[in-house]
């Protein structure tokens, strides 16, 4: 074997094995996420969503979530629900709240399939800002600032996306470092 061949051969098995290494899939919380699994399925793998999947689950709306969608699902992390006030999370998990826990979920979701190319287009179109309306009937509005999508919610909290497209069998979800809440 000639050094030539033996490069052009180490050359191409080394094109191969970084094509392999981009086709991954996307780690979150420490977990792969599955395009051929659902949100619920995939988020209750991932140890940074161990407080959202608790509350999908407290809300009853793990099912609807497993659903054929589309859905796009902004995800808070466990860090962004440690940036409520104390005890808001434990008191949003009785079950008397659970139409409040509801309300605040469906406003993380939207009806479409919504990457982020999609959603930093929407905005750029609508001259920097574009609302979104949520399952839930809130309505945020979406930027763009650095490259990043950041939504404003109904209080002046805003949200960065930190990991965008993280697609789904039955939609996308776009990890967030802020609860998003409903107007007062």
């Amino acid at each position: 074997m000639t050094n030539a061949f033996r490069f052009a051969s180490l050359t191409a098995a080394a094109a191969l094995f970084a094509g392999a290494a981009f086709a991954a899939n996307p780690m979150v919380g420490g977990a792969e996420m599955f395009e051929d699994k659902n949100i619920v399925e995939n988020a209750a793998n991932s140890a940074d969503h161990t407080t959202l999947v608790a509350a999908v689950t407290a809300a009853g709306l793990a099912e609807t979530l497993s659903g054929e969608g589309p859905f796009t699902v902004f995800a808070p992390t466990n860090e962004a629900f440690a940036k409520l006030p104390a005890g808001t999370v434990d008191n949003l998990l009785k079950p008397e709240n659970k139409e409040m826990l509801t309300k605040i979920l469906t406003c993380h979701v939207v009806a479409a399939d919504a990457m982020s190319d999609a959603i930093t287009k929407m905005v750029t179109d609508d001259g920097g800002k574009h609302t979104v309306t949520t399952v839930g009937g809130c309505e945020y509005t979406a930027m763009t600032k650095d490259g990043m999508v950041m939504l404003e919610d109904g209080q002046g909290n805003v949200a960065t996306v930190t990991i965008a497209d993280v697609k789904q069998s039955n939609g996308v979800i776009h990890v967030i470092d802020t609860v998003l809440l409903p107007a007062m």
